[in-house]
């Protein structure tokens, strides 16, 4: 799937819309040129579960977070290598990742 490295006022409309619809302690952010959030569940099997989850939507997209769990704590960095900067296949990973959580 080809991805389009979205401009800063493409990234920022689009984070605006995800995060106004979202907590504000539950929001993405930039972090080193990387959206990021970090999702904390009950116990490892729920973490588990939805990293499963995220990784069938990851895979259908062709396009694989960068992330890591510790026990509840799933830590997910989206960016696009292959744009050299985050893309619109970032935005679609992040609507999927969030209706998981919804």
């Amino acid at each position: 799937m080809s991805a389009t490295k979205l401009s800063e006022t493409e990234l920022q409309q689009a984070l605006s819309e995800i995060n106004g619809e979202l907590a504000a302690d539950k929001q993405w952010e930039i972090v080193e040129g990387k959206l990021h959030k970090e999702f904390v569940f009950k116990n490892f099997i729920q973490a588990f579960g939805f990293m499963t989850q995220v990784a069938i939507h990851a895979e259908k997209l062709i396009h694989h977070p960068e992330w890591s769990n510790v026990w509840n704590k799933v830590v997910i960095d989206l960016v696009t290598h292959d744009v050299d900067g985050i893309s619109d296949l970032d935005i679609k990973m992040i609507k999927r990742i969030e209706k998981l959580v919804a």
